[in-house]
């Protein structure tokens, strides 16, 4: 039991990452029903979807679970108001300033989870009532920050006392062990449940990533304040190399970016579309229910604490 298991009454200290196009109310619920804690990811999504999936996710575990809000979409508020209205367990957010959100969460007895990339914004929040916090290196799929997560874990847990989750990178159960040893409540994982049965990401994705090895990521965006990592493949190298030609502006890229999430992860582009996922793929061997993925982890951290006992300095 830690921390976060004791805030969202959950099994196990694994949360399962709020990915745009992805992360629906079956793979949500799949994790909660597993024991971890699912999330719907509404990034790119309208209100209605967002109401359907969290009363989707009810009928299908009577588990807590969450809703990850992307606080870029222009329709963030009216997200934020249906969470208000169908309660789901907890809110993580990103991509903003989620402290203007705590207060109307609260007030609908929902958690407030907010993803932060450095000590500052990290006391900031625990300072404004946050719950809990995410803490997320550069080495995971999608938007990332500049940190590396052993450096945030090194430098963000010994200066909060909220539970904090540390995220970026995590794919098994040694790193779940690791991060507990340094003190984090949980971690939070997102491409290992890609190849989740459940999981509605698109079969040629899947295999991709079964075929991926360890240094086949690649961040996009760099240059215009937007940095995104994925898999490499020809829009991602092709994108790359525009980016640092100096031959197209800011905007000619982020128009070049947009929607090639989608066109991967739905229609099954995987030349075209941008596959977002975290460093650590050599794990994703093969498709298998989350129930065996979290099963997996779990039996593995458990191995690697009892065995770090018997490590002496």
């Amino acid at each position: 039991m830690t921390a976060l298991t004791k805030l969202l009454n959950i099994k196990y200290p694994i949360i399962q990452g709020g990915m745009a196009w992805i992360s629906d109310a079956k793979l949500a619920s799949a994790v909660s029903n597993a024991g971890g804690a699912g999330i719907i990811s509404t990034g790119g999504r309208t209100t209605e979807y967002t109401r359907e999936e969290i009363r989707k996710a009810k009928t299908l575990t009577d588990k807590p679970f969450g809703v990850n809000v992307m606080l870029m979409a222009p329709n963030k508020d009216e997200i934020v108001d249906v969470i208000c209205e169908e309660k789901p367990a907890f809110v993580t957010l990103g991509a903003g300033n989620p402290v203007p959100y705590f207060e109307k969460l609260h007030s609908a007895g929902i958690k407030a989870i907010p993803v932060v990339p450095n000590v500052k914004l990290a006391k900031r929040v625990e300072e404004k009532g946050a719950d809990a916090m995410v803490v997320e290196g550069m080495e995971a799929g999608g938007h990332i920050g500049v940190l590396t997560t052993m450096a945030l874990m090194t430098q963000v847990i010994p200066e909060v006392k909220i539970p904090v989750v540390m995220a970026g990178g995590f794919a098994d159960g040694r790193g779940l062990a690791a991060a507990l040893t340094m003190g984090a409540a949980g971690v939070q994982m997102g491409t290992r449940f890609l190849v989740a049965e459940e999981c509605s990401v698109h079969e040629n994705m899947k295999q991709k990533l079964i075929e991926a090895i360890d240094t086949d990521t690649i961040v996009t965006g760099l240059t215009i304040g937007g940095a995104v990592r994925g898999i490499k493949n020809k829009f991602s190298e092709e994108f790359v190399a525009l980016e640092f030609s100096g031959k197209a502006t800011k905007q000619e890229l982020l128009d070049k970016a947009t929607g090639t999430n989608k066109l991967a992860a739905v229609d099954g582009d995987t030349e075209n579309g941008m596959m977002q996922a975290g460093q650590s793929l050599t794990p994703l061997k093969k498709i298998e229910p989350v129930s065996d993925i979290i099963e997996n982890i779990v039996k593995e951290a458990k191995k690697t604490l009892e065995d770090a006992r018997g490590i002496s300095l």
